[in-house]
């Protein structure tokens, strides 16, 4: 899934694995020192100014203490920022050397770290690395300029790097015809297969086929992304009425055969093989397995009935091995938001069910190219004016009543966190992950423009947060709301784009009951009026009113989230 250099003593064969991203070495002749070390280099994004790598050392000699990796830039790379190792650089040569926390270094034992850097013209490989003194690594003749090799399967290791997305029209025709709606009328967003018949359409409205037709038209001789949701399984939304899906608890093989088999047919036809299909899968599925099940205050009787049949990791898991074969599509599993799975007895559990599911149903970790967090969601994208490791007179910040022990405090942090937690579980090494940023500005007048007072850890985390909401629970319609990032490629480490997955305008859920034949029931949390459950401390819900069924345009949100955008419109 991306440029990669592993190379070792040049005495000793070189044996490419299966992936094409994985080198080993073949057992020495008798007579001959064994390989000191390897150091696997792989650059896991490229654009045209910088790119971003991972690093891996593995260490076959007498166990370490401390450590330093060096090599030098044939061309102009400078690092500009780095973790998991002190880097430092003078002219072409740069030395990593362990941070106080990874100095032990066992034998046979590896390390990790990675880092940002600028460049211009070719970014050629390294060529030699030393560890310690010792040159444990030379050229394994791949060569290598600029740009990122597809894995074996034809995929490219960001989709979205220097791709146009899909805009689709039907959202866009409604928010052009928004007062002010033109101005951002042409951003993509996710297109919502949320039931059997949106496949082929509903209401005269596009199906799938529709979609990536226009998908063509719009790609000329360009790469396309398209984004889609993938969003029906039984049982779906166990710990929320406001988006029930059509399928109960039990229906799995109906998931199967009437939903994703046809969804996988049509990616799958070699007409569209042009195109680069990303799609998220099941939002709000399995995080409820771990925070809405068991002895939890949050529990619920239909999150523990998905929990015992198995089939929220079931029909993940089948999406996953489906879609995953087809070789232009990317999936991204979801992997809700920090103020959901951001507490230290949701987060590793959180990376432990997902990895599950992606090695049930004849799935592999390998049909996952990434995640996507806060999807309909609106968590700050990056929180500036206090930190989770700032105190107000002796008081964590953690204590405040808003972050509430949790570790992360806006969504970029967690993203980043996340993705280095999956990757120890067995994911790839080289996953991204995408933020939706539709709903997640929180600009407009009532933004901080500096940290709160320090009375208290609460006036210091209230006065000073983006994030408006009354409760980080909340997550209907909530008033206040504005536009995020624009959808962009590669904005941060680790990020494969900030996206607009949810279409801004698009309602979360029905503020009271309307009938309908769409599944969807109505959520309390998206009633105004509402005085909260334990899963948002019994606060107000903080919903706008009015609201129309989930997924139905809802042109009062749609002002406000313009209104508030940040950066402003």
């Amino acid at each position: 899934m991306s440029r990669t250099r592993t190379a070792i003593l040049a005495a000793l064969a070189l044996v490419a694995g299966a992936s094409g991203t994985a080198v080993a070495a073949v057992a020495p002749e008798p007579g001959i020192a064994a390989v000191p070390c390897t150091v696997d280099y792989k650059v896991q994004n490229q654009w045209d100014t910088g790119f971003t790598t991972a690093v891996t050392v593995t260490n076959n000699g007498a166990a370490k203490s401390s450590w330093a990796v060096k090599w030098s830039y044939a061309g102009n790379q400078k690092v500009t920022s780095g973790w998991n190792a002190k880097i430092s650089q003078s002219g072409t040569a740069v030395t990593a050397a362990n941070e106080s926390y990874n100095g032990s270094l066992a034998s046979g034992g590896s390390v990790s770290f990675g880092f940002n850097a600028s460049y211009s013209g070719t970014n050629a490989l390294p060529t030699t690395f030393t560890l310690d003194g010792v040159t444990c690594n030379v050229d394994d003749g791949s060569g290598g300029g600029g740009g990122t090799d597809p894995d074996p399967s034809g995929k490219v290791d960001n989709p979205y790097a220097g791709a146009k997305v899909y805009v689709n029209p039907e959202w866009s025709a409604k928010a052009a015809a928004e007062t002010g709606g033109s101005r951002v009328a042409s951003q993509p967003t996710g297109v919502w297969l949320d039931r059997i018949a949106a496949i082929n359409g509903v209401n005269g409205g596009m199906g799938l086929r529709a979609h990536l037709d226009a998908a063509l038209a719009q790609k000329g001789s360009s790469e396309e992304v398209v984004q889609l949701v993938v969003y029906d399984l039984p049982g779906r939304d166990c710990a929320a009425l406001a988006s029930n899906g059509e399928l109960g608890p039990t229906e799995i093989d109906k998931y199967k055969t009437q939903f994703i088999d046809p969804i996988a047919a049509i990616l799958a036809d070699s007409k569209y093989a042009s195109l680069r299909i990303v799609t998220t899968i099941e939002i709000d599925s399995l995080p409820n397995l771990v925070t809405n099940t068991g002895s939890r205050a949050t529990a619920t009787p239909a999150c523990d009935t998905m929990l015992a049949n198995g089939n929220y990791v079931k029909g993940v898991g089948y999406a996953l091995n489906k879609l995953g074969a087809i070789p232009n599509v990317y999936n991204y599993l979801d992997a809700g938001h920090h103020g959901w799975i951001g507490w230290d007895d949701n987060f590793a559990p959180s990376a432990t069910l997902f990895k599950q599911a992606a090695t049930s149903e004849g799935a592999t970790v390998g049909d996952v190219h990434g995640f996507i967090t806060n999807t309909a969601n609106y968590s700050a994208l990056k929180e500036n004016n206090f930190t989770i490791n700032d105190s107000v007179n002796g008081t964590s910040v953690r204590q405040s009543k808003w972050v509430d022990w949790n570790r992360y405090v806006d969504e970029l942090s967690f993203a980043q966190a996340f993705r280095t937690q999956l990757v120890s579980v067995g994911f790839d090494s080289g996953i991204g992950m995408l933020i939706d940023t539709s709903r997640n500005g929180w600009g407009g007048t009532a933004r901080p423009t500096g940290p709160g007072a320090t009375t208290s850890v609460d006036t210091y985390v209230n006065g000073g947060r983006y994030d408006r909401r009354i409760h980080v629970g909340n997550w209907c319609n909530q008033s206040g709301a504005g536009l995020g990032e624009r959808p962009q490629a590669a904005p941060a480490t680790g990020i494969d784009a900030y996206v607009w997955m949810k279409p801004p305008g698009e309602s979360d859920g029905s503020s009271s009951a309307i009938a309908n034949d769409e599944g969807k029931g109505f959520d309390r949390m998206c009633d105004p009026t509402y005085t909260g459950n334990a899963r948002n401390g019994n606060s107000m819900s903080g919903a706008l009113p009015n609201a129309p069924l989930s997924g139905h345009w809802f042109s009062a949100q749609f002002q406000e989230l313009m209104k508030n955008a940040y950066p402003a419109l």
